[in-house]
């Protein structure tokens, strides 16, 4: 017998941090999540497995229109002629409180209730699944006490959406523990909420298949869904099954060897051509590059980023402009010793104070109370998906104290390059 685990479909959810510019495989990626997912229903119905399980949030939240909830009943119809039925179970994002539309779904799909822990059974194939969906979407209490006990004999399948305890990526909904899901006595937890691929074997199987579609830089690398294999009631095989049809990567290029910016540029375009030939064919990238390691080019890399970006993604269109995207770049390395470029002595004095006033703002409290300020203010008139695309503003406004010191660090680096450039340019 064979099954597959899903979760976290978020269907027509956007991805995020893609700025458009001429040559961009932008329509190919309107419809990722949606792709994806069909990608996925074809695995099915062609390993013709015995059913499939979707661990929550099918949605995004609720729909901007019918044709996200029509979209996915075409799906549930394809598995339905296939005679493959479905067991959903709703989260957070599609939680009764989420959702103000509806539209009925096929009889061959079998949604767990709000109101209670259910059991659904396949009485053929001696498999029992139990779960709960969520009311609400911040359901923050722990449902496990309320799963029935396992059915003597057969094949137990939990279906539960959870952070787990001590997952501070995700928000703490329906936590529990690792040992509390063990003790349970089911076979198999089909978990979702955690985006990332997880799965711990044993007596008791417990997995995330991650989602589907990585949707922003901070969800990285392949993604997809796990068919699992049963023999005697016992779990014998998890495969992962890649449907993904965009695949995000950050791109580390190392500075210290090279000669000039050319040089650099062209670091790039080997690490992007490496790339393209290790994913598979006709898979887009969107890429992030960053710039690392200690090197005299930083001050070129850093004299103009906006000429950069067009540098770097020269490289992409000219290796493959339908399949590589980037989605930014940054500029992470830094000058060997700024101060040390200057012969004159009384020059490098004056930079070593300028340095080290800067460096010691962050001991001035005063300051540092007017540099938050300034910061929240800004932050605030931000678009939630900004915040959330990238890591660093959103670190800055969950604990702007802790990002204080690195944030001038990295400002005086900046400073103390644009200094000494001036300084030997006049």
């Amino acid at each position: 017998m064979k099954f597959i685990h899903t979760a976290d479909l978020h269907l027509d959810s956007p991805l995020r941090g893609l700025s458009s510019y001429a040559d961009a495989p932008a329509e190919r990626l309107r419809t990722a999540t949606r792709d994806a997912f069909h990608n996925l229903v074809s695995r099915a119905i062609d390993e013709q497995v015995d059913f499939m399980v979707i661990a929550g949030d099918v949605y995004d939240g609720d729909w901007k229109d019918f044709n996200t909830g029509l979209f996915f009943i075409r799906q549930m119809g394809r598995l339905r002629q296939a005679g493959i039925p479905v067991f959903l179970l709703y989260g957070n994002h599609d939680a009764e409180s989420e959702m103000t539309r509806g539209l009925e779904l096929p009889d061959n799909v079998n949604v767990f209730s709000s109101r209670k822990a259910e059991t659904f059974r396949i009485d053929d194939k001696k498999v029992a699944l139990h779960g709960r969906s969520f009311k609400v979407a911040a359901t923050t209490e722990n449902l496990l006490p309320s799963y029935p006990a396992p059915v003597a004999g057969w094949l137990n399948i939990g279906v539960l959406h959870t952070a787990l305890e001590g997952n501070a990526e995700h928000a703490a909904y329906a936590p529990c523990s690792v040992a509390e899901l063990q003790v349970k006595g089911y076979q198999y937890w089909a978990l979702g909420h955690v985006h990332e691929h997880w799965m711990l074997r044993g007596d008791v199987t417990i997995a995330y298949p991650g989602n589907l579609q990585g949707r922003h830089i901070r969800e990285q690398g392949a993604r997809g869904a796990l068919m699992v294999t049963v023999e005697d009631s016992e779990i014998t095989d998890v495969e992962r099954l890649e449907v993904d049809v965009l695949r995000w990567h950050a791109v580390d290029i190392d500075i210290g060897g090279a000669e000039d910016r050319r040089g650099a540029i062209r670091l790039v375009g080997q690490a992007m051509e490496q790339l393209l030939n290790t994913t598979e064919t006709d898979k887009p990238l969107a890429l992030r590059v960053v710039f690392k390691g200690q090197s005299n080019v930083h001050e070129e890399l850093v004299s103009d980023e906006g000429q950069l970006r067009q540098e770097v993604i020269a490289q992409a269109v000219s290796l493959d402009a339908d399949r590589i995207w980037v989605e930014k770049v940054r500029v992470a390395s830094s000058a060997p010793d700024a101060t040390r470029s200057f012969s004159e002595e009384e020059a490098q004095g004056a930079l070593g104070e300028l340095e080290g006033l800067a460096l010691s703002a962050q001991d001035d409290p005063e300051f540092v109370r007017s540099l938050l300020a300034d910061w929240q203010a800004l932050l605030e008139k931000l678009p939630h998906d900004v915040l959330q695309t990238d890591s660093d503003l959103s670190g800055v406004r969950k604990d702007p104290h802790a990002h204080v010191s690195e944030q001038i660090r990295l400002a005086t680096s900046m400073l103390m390059t644009r200094v000494g450039q001036h300084a030997r340019s006049s």
